[in-house]
């Protein structure tokens, strides 16, 4: 539509099979593979098979390193949207995570606060524990471990 004097409104990308497979950098028999196992939502228009860009996007999975494993607590679990907005999960009380097995004697409460996030896109709420306080519940105090207690 060029030279006509005016621009197409954009709207969706599609992609054919072909074009998935290499939006995606593997090969067509993947495609096909995640299409039969229900892997990948899939776009019939006509006798066509079609894909969006955000069908393709969602198939993609961040699995961060360990050193960016807070990277995560930004993206819904879900549908991978970034937007998620901060709040309370209520009940009659305050909601805590109690771990199964913590050090024998502590003075500290073993109740380890949430948070948690809802995403704008599909409405998942994720729950966040405290891991540095479920890793200090876990592991031997340093004199306890020494076999310094006190006496």
């Amino acid at each position: 539509m060029s030279g006509s004097g005016h621009e197409k409104p954009q709207g969706p990308v599609w992609f054919s099979i072909r074009e998935a497979a290499e939006y995606l950098d593997i090969g067509e028999p993947t495609i096909y593979r995640w299409m039969r196992d229900g892997k990948i939502n899939v776009r019939k228009v006509g006798d066509s098979t079609r894909f969006l860009q955000e069908d393709l996007d969602a198939v993609i999975k961040l699995i961060p390193a360990d050193k960016n494993v807070n990277v995560v607590r930004e993206f819904c679990a879900v549908c991978h949207g970034t937007e998620l907005v901060e709040g309370d999960v209520r009940s009659t009380g305050l909601i805590y995570f109690k771990p199964k097995k913590t050090k024998f004697w502590t003075l500290k409460d073993s109740l380890i606060p949430i948070t948690s996030r809802m995403c704008t896109r599909c409405g998942h709420v994720s729950i966040t524990g405290d891991t540095a306080k479920l890793n200090a519940l876990r592991t031997p105090e340093p004199d306890a471990a020494a076999g310094g207690g006190k006496g």
